[in-house]
């Protein structure tokens, strides 16, 4: 090209040595003119768009043009005058540099009006789009003050309908309380009747049907308390279910009031409505902790849940009813199971102790007959001391042969096995011995043990038929009167 000049090479600088890009010239490069400040301050965005002019000189009006001619392209000429060395560029250099000028500045006129048209089209469009959306958005405020407004109604429906059941509940734990306190007396009875019968004696503190009968109606008693107290429980419990339910639909319900207020006030909220401003990065702030659904399905679940409470409080109604009613058909079942073990018992003890009556006079007959024969054992023991001492003597004195004469002959051997036969034999009739000892022993314990237990019987039918039937002549509760039947039915 006309503007591509050689000139004498020169030797390159540090900082074009780093910066070799420097030799570019960018599409935003102008010449180096003094510059007035415009009468609209530039923006700090402003500033970023239009260019910075850092480099000085002539070259640099040349744009890619002059590429070569910041490498030292420019001819040196000799002033006489100043005796000094110039560099100086080319006509061509200096039209060329008009040239770039001008063409820079039928594209920024042309870059400035599409621009121009692009900011009006802007301003239409997001002066539309904004009265769009606040259209749409307070279309939706209307929405979601009639949504608030129709969870509320079903929020104060379901309030109503668990403050209600809240009441019946408490009438019935106050109903199942006092027929708690009603039981006292059946089971004081049935423990006396079980201290009473501790003063049996020996072999009679059995676990007979009686005692089974009478722990039994003791665990039954302690069992309707206990299934009282654990209805009761659960009454306690549920009550404060329900009354938790119900706060949270109460809390849920004043803050559906409070949400429904305040975007009610939003809806007709206009922009020539008074009291709206600037809240700087407002936008950015998002303290919401739920999303449509999990507002909805907040107050399904409090609604749910009261709903599930008063099913539930409902069954335990019907659960304390029918448990005051068994507890009383239980006890006086009991009561007269009890009673006939009494009966039964008494009537065995009798019998027992009639027999054991002759089980004595045949253990005084058997202890005389031991008696002879533990005699007759002992003598013949005795009887065998002398043979022993014989067989012994004789081979005692064989020991004393001499020499060849120590023979183990048929002799020796028969004294031996007679001697072992003799020994066998005082063991088997000390065994013998000492098993009729023992036997007599027993028999002797037994004549005591049987003259005891007839004299336990006696104390034992003292007991059951005195004092244990004295005190049972009658329930203390009647199962037909008293609150337990009094109770509204489910």
């Amino acid at each position: 090209m006309a503007c591509e000049l050689k000139c004498p090479p020169r030797p390159l600088t540090m900082s074009e040595k780093v910066h070799p890009s420097k030799c570019t010239m960018a599409y935003y490069d102008s010449p180096a003119l003094v510059r007035t400040r415009s009468a609209t301050p530039i923006t700090p965005e402003m500033s970023k768009i239009l260019p910075y002019v850092t480099d000085k000189t002539i070259a640099r009006h040349l744009g890619s043009y002059g590429r070569s001619m910041d490498l030292g392209h420019a001819k040196t000429y000799f002033n006489p005058a100043t005796r000094t060395v110039y560099s100086r560029y080319q006509p061509n250099d200096w039209f060329l540099s008009n040239s770039c000028n001008y063409s820079m500045s039928d594209k920024e006129r042309s870059f400035a009006e599409r621009l121009r048209a692009d900011a009006w089209r802007a301003v239409k469009e997001t002066d539309a789009r904004t009265r769009n959306r606040q259209n749409d958005v307070t279309k939706r405020l209307g929405e979601r003050v009639y949504d608030i407004s129709f969870w509320k109604s079903e929020l104060n429906n379901e309030i109503n309908a668990m403050a209600s059941e809240v009441e019946n509940l408490k009438e019935y734990k106050r109903t199942c309380e006092k027929a708690l306190a009603d039981t006292a007396n059946p089971l004081h009875i049935a423990e006396e009747c079980l201290m009473n019968r501790e003063k049996r004696q020996g072999i009679d503190l059995v676990n007979d049907d009686v005692e089974k009968s009478l722990v039994k109606e003791v665990e039954v008693i302690k069992k309707c308390q206990a299934r009282m107290k654990r209805v009761l429980d659960k009454a306690y419990v549920q009550l404060k279910m329900d009354r938790a339910a119900q706060h949270a639909l109460e809390i849920d319900a004043k803050d559906k009031h409070h949400a429904q207020g305040l975007d009610d006030r939003m809806q007709q909220l206009r922009n020539s409505s008074a009291g709206v401003g600037y809240v700087p990065g407002i936008e950015n702030i998002d303290n919401t902790i739920t999303i449509p659904e999990s507002w909805a399905r907040y107050t399904q679940e409090n609604i749910a849940r009261s709903q599930k409470e008063r099913a539930a409080s409902e069954r335990l109604r019907g659960e304390i009813d029918s448990t005051l009613r068994q507890c009383a058909n239980d006890m006086w079942n009991n009561f007269n199971a009890v009673n006939n073990a009494f009966n039964t018992r008494i009537r065995e003890t009798t019998d027992a102790r009639n027999k054991l009556q002759a089980h004595l006079q045949k253990t005084m007959q058997e202890i005389f007959d031991m008696e002879r024969n533990v005699a007759l054992l002992r003598k013949a023991i005795m009887d065998k001391e002398q043979p022993m001492k014989v067989a012994q003597t004789r081979l005692d004195e064989r020991t004393r042969r001499i020499n060849v004469e120590l023979c183990n002959d048929p002799v020796m051997k028969s004294l031996q096995r007679e001697v072992n036969e003799i020994r066998e034999s005082v063991r088997i009739l000390k065994e013998r011995l000492k098993s009729s000892e023992l036997s007599l022993a027993r028999l002797i314990k037994t004549k005591a043990n049987l003259e005891h237990d007839i004299s336990v019987k006696d104390n034992t039918l003292k007991i059951d038929s005195s004092f244990c039937m004295g005190m049972r002549k009658g329930f203390p509760m009647d199962p037909k009167v008293g609150p337990i039947f009094q109770m509204p039915i489910c």
